[in-house]
């Protein structure tokens, strides 16, 4: 197996993140301080081929590999520094557009893809319910096929995008009395009958990405909204986005650890204690040590994870080893990087503290660290899912 990255992957990276240095990262300490989306850019981001990285080419987009589109969004993040446009990146690349992409007409794929690579349309997932999370196959928002057309109705909660999407894969139940295999998706745009846009989430980190309730009221969606097989819509978009979103949306997290670890390093050589520099000191040399041990180990269970989906497998369990140690490993770099930095570290003009509120979403969206230790266990004892 080689683990060498080729020109042209390298080529990808330095690009990515000399994007998110020079378009993103100048302004995230207000937009994060604001809780503000700037469409500028969303629209730069298209404008550079960030937004239809695994697409292929006749839908506008670069034809990447799940490893590639990795690759990039763990660069981009790196140049960013920005954990809120990272993540509405990936809900909008990843959760929206790949359903499309893998599970959608060629109708639906011309018209959607080609807008969302451009910025010109952004979209958004909506799975979670106020009253289902992790047990999302117990959602409560129905879709009734009446004529020509479905007739939605509930409410969806946490959607990344939510305020600002063109349009959203959206799950409903069709036929409550087959549970998950009873629940279908479909491609709802914002502008139909019958949608609404509720309350504002405010929240502790990736505030520079917009997060709302929905609400469906008597929606009214045609029939060729449907995305792929009535009935079928939960479990195949379930188990298509697994692997993908817990590869493409962990993969900024690797880039942010990176930029942070250098920045450690950085401070440890300058920063004057005692007569010397803080990075003469033991204490100081294995708190760096163990930081490149969880970024090595992380980097490369996202990538293997990625790999697999190339070739064509399901890496379901592998996908749950790198969320689970990502997420909580994430956390803990995090704080060894504040502590480094001291009381620095605890202020906005280092920024590690904006890392640390943004990497706290990762053990609880996705799939919670919970939910990765159950199927990491069932997988081991051969109990099924």
């Amino acid at each position: 197996m080689d683990f060498r990255l080729n020109d042209e992957q390298r080529a990808l990276m330095d690009n990515a993140e000399k994007v998110g240095r020079r378009l993103v990262y100048p302004s995230v300490r207000e937009r994060d301080r604001t809780g503000r989306w700037d469409p500028a850019l969303w629209k730069g981001m298209g404008e550079a081929g960030l937004l239809g990285l695994p697409y292929p080419e006749e839908y506008g987009g670069s034809g990447l590999s799940c490893l590639d589109t990795c690759l990039v969004k763990e660069a981009f993040s790196k140049g960013a520094h920005d954990g809120g446009v990272t993540l509405a990146l990936g809900a909008s690349m990843i959760l929206c557009g790949v359903p499309i992409w893998k599970l959608g007409s060629e109708e639906q794929r011309k018209r959607y893809l080609p807008k969302m690579t451009t910025g010109e349309w952004l979209g958004a997932f909506c799975l979670s319910e106020p009253g289902s999370g992790s047990d999302a196959a117990s959602m409560k928002t129905r879709a009734e096929k009446k004529g020509d057309r479905y007739i939605l109705n509930g409410t969806k909660m946490w959607i990344t995008n939510g305020p600002l999407a063109h349009h959203m894969i959206v799950t409903a139940v069709t036929d409550p009395t087959q549970k998950a295999f009873g629940i279908s998706t479909f491609i709802v745009d914002a502008d139909c009958k019958g949608f609404r846009v509720g309350q504002h989430i405010d929240k502790l980190g990736m505030r520079t990405s917009m997060t709302s309730e929905i609400i469906f009221e008597d929606c009214e969606v045609p029939e060729e909204a449907l995305l792929g097989q009535e009935n079928f819509g939960f479990v195949t978009t379930a188990k298509l986005i697994l692997g993908w979103e817990r590869t493409c949306l962990l993969a900024p997290f690797v880039g942010s650890m990176e930029g942070a670890l250098e920045a450690c390093v950085e401070y440890a050589k300058t920063r004057q204690q005692f007569g010397r520099p803080i990075g003469k000191f033991q204490a100081i040399r294995h708190k760096l040590a163990d930081m490149k041990v969880w970024l090595e180990i992380g980097r490369n269970l996202v990538h293997k994870a990625a790999w697999m989906i190339d070739q064509g497998e399901e890496p379901l369990v592998e996908a749950a080893v790198a969320k689970l140690y990502i997420s909580e490993m994430g956390q803990h770099f995090a704080r060894e990087a504040i502590q480094i930095h001291g009381g620095n570290g605890f202020t906005t003009e280092y920024e590690l503290e904006r890392m640390y509120r943004d990497c706290m979403l990762a053990t609880i969206g996705g799939g919670t660290s919970e939910v990765q230790r159950s199927i990491i266990a069932r997988s081991i004892m051969n109990l099924g899912y």
